[in-house]
């Protein structure tokens, strides 16, 4: 393909020894390794590493998934409709689901329109919080790149459990839209995926299906609208700490992403995993074929046309990236199929996202395409015992494809957190500064496993906080996570860039 760049990519063992490795990095490995090893060959798993006092269950991303019923009214966890939280509302205390003991906690990420502002609370059992999106994500270390908008760390997921006085292992917790929007829906997908994360069963969280404009008269009427939402009391005293599951296996490094993918950028249906690239296909193609909403597009008669001459690629950046493209052998299809805006943003029905994951068409004609531009066809998208990869530019729009697979299809899922923010950084390009942000000789270039196409000047790439280009390891991240969870200290724990790469990938 025009304008790719692959090369062999170098190998972990080809780095000998990381600069700056120590004693204590090397013993704080050996306990991390015994926190993710149960994580791979099923879920279930025992983990005793904490002292033998506290036993986690780590789960893998087939037990973290959750199939939806065929009708979403039938759902009390996963996808919910208005219907069921009319009846939670009703009378919570006798028509909320089996296991769940607790009160019911609202999330909403907006206020919704006029007359529908907030789902009422009733300041004793239901309680309905404005909490936007920016409260659930983070800007982390992985050990070689410093990335935005990734999952909360586990001080910050419990500030929150503190803030809104939440009981993880006995309430219910919606993560619902306000005002229904495609960020509104993708917004409640960070709700969902951080407290899912962190160990939160699947019992105790639902996603509202559609934002307040469509529930209001379709499961909900007007009194069942408040102009006003709680007050966060601050009070709680649960920590995800008490939950003893580590889920952190539906996170996927830049590591693991880079350990799945095939050799070459066809369409690879044998290899256990399915990559999605939720982002239009303009930004997919780096500009070389447009869809439907990406800029310049002219329509065609066709799904998808080519760009007109006049076309500018760089008009798909983000971010100051510095270059746009795709991780080889990813298939695309755009988050907003998945949507029905005139349900207020809701998820399709189950059997249309079935469609979609098994690599059939609308009736536009849009269906997953591979880096030829075309659609594969039914029957060569998904495919029975994948595990699904799942990005966009920062994992806002894949929690739109992500959740629709993991929550409602039932099938397994990874984010990749970092996402394409992450991934187009991690290149032997220049930046603002004319410093090459990864050196040449850097193990961690994705450049060299993508098909892309570079930003026209230095000038318009951002500067980016490389922490180790020669790190051993880019799961920092996921090591500190387990460590908390676990009440270790993570500067004991883990060491800078250090640790194992999560064997689930």
């Amino acid at each position: 393909m025009a304008n790719a760049k692959e090369e062999k990519n170098m190998s972990t063992q080809q780095l000998g020894a990381d600069q700056g490795e120590n004693l204590k990095r090397r013993a704080a490995l050996a306990v991390a390794a015994c926190f993710v090893l149960a994580s791979c060959g099923g879920g279930g798993r025992e983990d005793t590493s904490s002292g033998n006092v506290v036993k986690i269950v780590v789960n893998t991303p087939q037990t973290i998934a959750q199939a939806s019923a065929d009708n979403y009214d039938d759902n009390v966890n996963g996808l919910v409709t208005a219907a069921t939280l009319k009846r939670w509302m009703s009378n919570w205390t006798a028509n909320r689901p089996a296991g769940i003991t607790g009160k019911l906690v609202i999330f909403q990420a907006t206020v919704g329109p006029t007359g529908a502002e907030y789902i009422k609370p009733n300041g004793t059992t239901v309680f309905t919080y404005l909490s936007p999106s920016s409260e659930w994500i983070q800007t982390r270390k992985n050990g070689v790149i410093e990335t935005q908008s990734m999952v909360l760390d586990g001080p910050s997921i419990d500030a929150l459990l503190k803030k809104y006085n939440v009981d993880p292992v006995n309430d219910m917790i919606v993560c619902a839209q306000g005002t229904g929007s495609t960020g509104n829906a993708m917004a409640q997908g960070r709700c969902w995926y951080a407290l899912r994360y962190w160990g939160v069963d699947k019992k105790n969280v639902a996603v509202l299906n559609g934002g307040n404009q469509w529930i209001n008269g379709n499961g909900l009427v007007a009194a069942d609208f408040a102009a006003t939402a709680s007050t966060a009391p601050g009070t709680g005293t649960a920590s995800v700490k008490d939950i003893p599951v580590d889920n952190t296996a539906l996170q996927a490094t830049f590591e693991d992403l880079l350990a799945v993918l095939p050799a070459t950028d066809a369409n690879k249906k044998d290899d256990g995993v399915l990559i999605w690239d939720a982002r239009s296909l303009g930004q997919y193609s780096a500009g070389e074929r447009l869809e439907s909403g990406d800029s310049g597009f002219v329509a065609c008669g066709a799904a998808s046309c080519a760009p007109p001459a006049s076309y500018n690629y760089m008009s798909s950046f983000q971010n100051g990236g510095s270059r746009q493209g795709h991780p080889r052998g990813t298939l695309q299809l755009q988050f907003t199929n998945l949507l029905d805006s005139a349900k207020g943003f809701a998820y399709r029905p189950k059997a249309e996202l079935q469609n979609f994951l098994m690599g059939g068409a609308n009736a536009a004609g849009t269906a997953f395409v591979d880096a030829t531009y075309q659609a594969v066809g039914s029957g060569n998208a998904y495919q029975a015992g994948d595990v699904i990869y799942n990005y966009c530019e920062t994992t806002f729009r894949a929690m739109i494809t992500g959740f629709a697979s993991a929550g409602i299809l039932g099938v397994p899922v990874r984010f990749y957190d970092g996402a394409m923010v992450e991934w187009n950084s991690l290149s032997y390009i220049q930046d603002q500064t004319g410093k090459y942000i990864l050196p040449a000789d850097s193990p961690w270039r994705t450049d060299v496993k993508s098909f892309f196409r570079p930003a026209t000047s230095a000038s318009s790439v951002a500067t980016r906080n490389v922490v180790n280009p020669y790190a051993l390891h880019a799961n920092t991240i996921i090591l500190e996570d387990q460590a908390y969870k676990r009440g270790i200290n993570p500067n004991e724990s883990v060491g800078s860039g250090g640790g194992g790469g999560n064997p689930c990938g």
